[in-house]
């Protein structure tokens, strides 16, 4: 049996907004609570991430209007993506290694879904076998 895979524990089809809609509906997304980032795709290709420091730095520090912009322009590459096929453990080891709670997971160019380190960390600790009961009872 294979060991688990990125695909067994990624979080599938996240939200994503069209690289056309303007910055002010990422804006939107990003006033959630539990939003970080919102995943901008063209035609089905992940082209990047838009945060709330992307719209500071690139729309309200720039002195852009949100309603012109389009996310596409302003989208930037995330530090890191992971393939589906990358076994857990090994994912898991360079999620602590970069230091990133989220990651997407691309394939082919495509956004098929986005790892939490967090999830995969509880993931992880469930598919550990319980510790052997000890064998001194009486």
């Amino acid at each position: 049996m294979s060991p688990d895979r990125v695909r067994d524990a990624m979080i599938p089809e996240p939200r994503t907004v069209d690289a056309a809609a303007r910055a002010q509906e990422a804006g939107t997304h990003l006033t959630q609570p539990d939003v970080r980032a919102v995943y901008v795709c063209d035609d089905g290709r992940f082209v990047g991430v838009v945060t709330r420091k992307t719209l500071v730095q690139e729309i309200v520090a720039a002195g852009r209007d949100p309603r012109e912009v389009r996310v596409g322009e302003i989208a930037e590459q995330p530090n890191w993506t992971l393939d589906p096929d990358v076994p857990l453990d090994e994912a898991f080891a360079l999620l602590e290694a970069w230091d990133a709670e989220r990651v997407p997971v691309v394939e082919g160019g495509v956004l098929v879904g986005v790892l939490s380190r967090s999830a995969l960390q509880r993931r992880l600790a469930e598919d550990e076998p319980p510790a052997e009961l000890d064998q001194q009872q009486v």
